[in-house]
This record gives structure tokens, sequence and C-alpha cells, in this order.
């Protein structure tokens, strides 16, 4: 080959190569983005003269899932709150201005693996001197901050927070649920209980909730001593639960099952080595106590009528037969509506219904279970009473034997009707009382049921009468009773205030009218 021409490919290559590696170089030194932990933004980003644009933004955390940002002000906010102590990688896309690509590249990619500020508290016991406000430490700068639910934002992150409580004697003890985060855009760590306690002040415990409030059943309940536990254990009396320590200063009651009794109270007994001091005022007593949430008369109503007390029926959203969705309807009742049951019911006893409201036919539908199920008559919803509710709900239990209601017409000819599951059964003359001694117009539940008993009282002219052995005996009202008495007739006032009936008659009607029966006498 001429000599000539390899000098001059010589030179060709030379060149290239040379070239090559000045592209290289610029690629090199040529500005680039950069990423850093932001104080206040997830990271910043800083483009120096001449890196270009950003043109691609992507956060990713450890499992691949991405996370929505937003770039402002040079800075990467997240658009939804994150977890405190999470692993992200952070990667930004810059392009190069134009003519700088074909020398420095078109873009260039910067990758950051961050980890979002996490804090915690301190110390979840605090003594505090007299006159001093009670505050909080946290290991790191706090922007968010909630006290038993009152969240409250800082615009620099700080690392003590005040309760609003200054120690004034005794009234120093309490204690408050916290939550932070330290930044606006972080998740609320999880809630802890912090507690404090007058300096020099031994054996002495603070309750959370503060006793004298209302407690859902399913409420937990947290107790924190100035010292050390020791093997303290306090008692629930009627709770469903059990007892978890928290540390070696706090224990915790964690409701099961039906929990505390609703609509009942708590009561704590403590040993007579520990008193208790009440945030509201200093008090030092030797008992906590606490009032239970009442279930909702919505659920009664339903429950009710869910198993045929009610001349009602109800349709609703299923509540599961465990003791937990029981009582979780009970505070908090399905949406449903209720109906009547029968084609045919009497306009007085529909006057009596009213949804949602206490009224007296719930009162005796309470009052018929009641005395089904072995508990005192007294037609109140008491826990008691809930309990053996949630059984039949959950079981199934239904009342076999129907819905009735008396009629009573005192205008003569005076007549006794019975209504039994949709239809009029039977009827019967009877006797109502005389003037001097009426008996009561109005609507009342049967409140005694006896086949038998001796009836006394005392007459109109002021002479006494005991009559023994008187059959098929419903008092309705005071002293007024339906049941069997003699008479050579009956459709008349001839009583001092009984509905009396012929002793074939009573009999017929006794099993319709045990208590819980409503009665009602009209003129």
């Amino acid at each position: 080959m001429d000599r000539r021409l390899l000098v001059v490919a010589a030179v060709v290559a030379g060149t290239g190569l040379v070239a090559g590696a000045a592209a290289v170089a610029a690629r090199l030194a040529w500005p680039a983005p950069r990423i850093a932990v932001s104080p206040d933004a997830l990271v910043r980003v800083s483009l120096p003269r001449f890196a270009g644009d950003v043109v691609g933004v992507s956060v990713v955390t450890s499992s691949g899932a991405a996370v929505p940002v937003t770039l402002r002000g040079g800075e990467l906010w997240p658009r939804r709150r994150l977890p405190q102590a999470a692993r992200l990688l952070v990667e930004v896309t810059v392009r190069r201005p134009a003519w700088a690509g074909w020398v420095a590249g078109t873009t260039v990619r910067e990758r950051l693996a961050v980890t979002t500020p996490s804090l915690h508290v301190r110390s979840r016991l605090l003594h505090v001197r007299t006159g001093t406000p009670v505050a909080i430490g946290f290991d790191a700068g706090a922007q968010l901050v909630s006290l038993d639910g009152v969240v409250q934002r800082r615009s620099r992150p700080a690392p003590v927070v005040r309760t609003g409580v200054v120690a004034r004697g005794v009234q120093v003890a309490g204690s408050v649920e916290v939550a932070a985060a330290p930044r606006p855009w972080e998740r609320l760590s999880r809630p802890v209980r912090v507690s404090w306690f007058p300096v020099g002040v031994n054996r002495a415990v603070v309750a959370s909730p503060a006793p004298g409030t209302t407690l859902a059943p399913d409420q937990k309940l947290t107790l924190t001593f100035s010292s050390p536990l020791g093997g303290v254990t306090p008692r629930i009396p009627g709770a469903s639960g059990a007892w978890r320590i928290v540390d070696d200063h706090s224990v915790a009651f964690e409701p099961a099952g039906l929990g505390y009794p609703i609509g009942g109270s708590v009561r704590i007994v403590l040993p007579k080595t520990l008193r208790a001091v009440l945030p509201a005022t200093g008090r030092i007593v030797t008992a906590l106590q606490w009032q239970v949430a009442s279930g909702s008369m919505v659920r009664l109503q339903e429950l009710l009528a869910q198993l045929d007390y009610l001349p009602l029926r109800w349709t609703g959203a299923a509540v599961g037969r465990t003791p937990a969705a029981q009582l979780g309807a009970a505070i908090t009742p399905p949406r449903g509506s209720f109906a009547w049951r029968y084609a045919h019911v009497p306009k007085e006893l529909q006057a009596l219904w009213l949804p949602d409201r206490t009224n007296l036919l719930v009162r005796a539908a309470i009052m018929r279970f009641e005395d089904s199920h072995g508990l005192p008559t007294d037609g109140v919803p008491g826990p008691a009473l809930w309990r053996a509710l949630f059984a039949d709900a959950i079981a199934g239990r239904l009342n076999v034997e129907g819905y009735s209601y008396v009629l009573v017409h005192e205008t003569v000819p005076e007549r006794l009707v019975v209504w039994h599951n949709g239809q009029f059964v039977m009827s019967s003359p009877g006797n109502t009382g005389i003037s001097q001694a009426p008996t009561a117009p109005g609507t009342y539940p049967v409140f005694e049921h006896i086949p038998v008993g001796t009836m006394s009282g005392t007459n109109p002219n002021g002479s006494h009468y005991n009559d023994p052995g008187v059959r098929w005996i419903s008092y309705f009202h005071g002293g007024d009773a339906i049941h069997a008495f003699y008479r050579s007739s009956y459709g008349s006032p001839q009583s001092l205030g009984c509905v009396e009936l012929p002793a074939s008659a009573a009999e017929e009607v006794w099993p319709y009218t045990p208590i819980g029966t409503l009665v009602t006498v009209e003129a």
C-alpha cells in the first residue's frame, strides 16, 4: 500500500480516538443533577448550570410499589402520607440541553436510597415538679403531634411538646395518648400512653380513660403506676376480658366477648397499698369507677322484633352471630325498617308504637322477655337484659308463644276481647269497677300472673275484704286484675276496679295474659 495512504489513515484513526476520549471526558465532567435528603420534603433535587431539566421522577418502596410525588421548588413532596422508617428508592431523570447532548449524552439518571424519618417518645412515665409544665420528649423533632386525638401542626420540628398542663400539687397526675410524626407528610406513629405524677409520690395510679367518663363496652382500660407494678393485679367484677402487661409500670384490660356490662358500670377496687389520683380534681381515691355506654333503643327494638317479642318484624342488614358483632350492633345499629307482622292489628295497639323511641309497647315486650328468661320484670334494658338478648340472637332462640293483646270495653254491655297473632281468638262479657272504685282507663302491661291467690283490700264503706282462692289472676295496674269471680250477671260495673270474668272465660283468657301482655281499658 502507498505509504502516504497509511499515514492519512493513521491520522484519521488518531483523531477519532481523541474525539471519543473527549466525549467520554465530557460526559464525566458535565454538570449532573444531585439528590440529597431534605429537612422538610422527601428529598431536594439540585440542578447545576447546564445540567438540563428534570423530565422524570420515580419513587418506589422496597417492595416495588410506586409512591406518587410532586416536584415543587426543587423539592420532592409525597402526595400521600407515608409510614415512618420506610425504605424508598428515588430516581430522577434529567434531559441535557440539545446543544450538549451529542457531547455529554441526551439524558442522565441519578438514584438515592432514603429512609423516611421516625421518632419515639423518650419516656412514658414522667415525674413533674409543682409549678412546672408537663412536657413530652421525643428522640427526634416532631412536626405533627396528636394529644388524645387532637392534632397539632408545628412549623418546625420540636423535640419537646407541652401538654398544656401545669403541675399544681397532686393535680399534676394524669395521662394522655400521644402520637407524632417528624414530617407533616408522614403518618402518625402508633399511639402510646404517657402518664405523669408529682415528684415524690409513690404507689399511686392514674387510669385512662379518666374515671367518671363513659366507657364503650369493648374499650381498652389502662392503669399506669408511679412505681413498678410488683405483681399488682386489679379486679373488674362482671367484665369479660383479661389484663395485659404493657410495661413495668402499666397494665391494660382488654375486653373480650361481651366486654363490660352494657348500660352498667365498671368499678376497680385498688389494693390497700395503692391510691389513685383523679386528674380533674386531684382527689385521691381507693376505687375507680366508670359508666358503660348504653345500648341503642333502635337496636333494642330490632332485637325484640327479630326474636318475635313484638308484633312487628324488622328487615335490615344481617348481624353476625358472635358476641363482638352483637355488641357492635347494640352501640351502632344497622339500618333497617319495621312492619306489622300481621295483616290485622287493632288500631289501639298500633297507636302505641313509636319507632326509635321509648314506648309502652317496647317496655311490655321487655317484661315478657325478662319473665321468660327468669329476670326481674322491671321493663328496664339493663346489662342482664342485653346479655340475654345477645345470647338468644346468637343461638337463634325465638319466642314461640306468640303475641297477645287484651281490650276491655267499659261501654255497657262490658266485654273483654283477646287478640292473638293477628286475630281475635275469644270474647267474654265482664265486669269493671263501680263509680266509687273505677277501673282506670289506659293501657298497662300485666306484671303478675298467678293461677290462684288471695285478694284483699278496702270496700267503699271502709270495711275490709279478704277473698282467698281467687283463680286465674293477671294483675295489670296496681290492684286491678283480670280474674275469675262469681256474679249473677256480667257486662256491667260491679267490681272494685278489677275485670271480673266467668270462671270458664277467665280460665280460657289466662294463658293469653303472661307477664308483659298489654291490657287496654277504654270507655
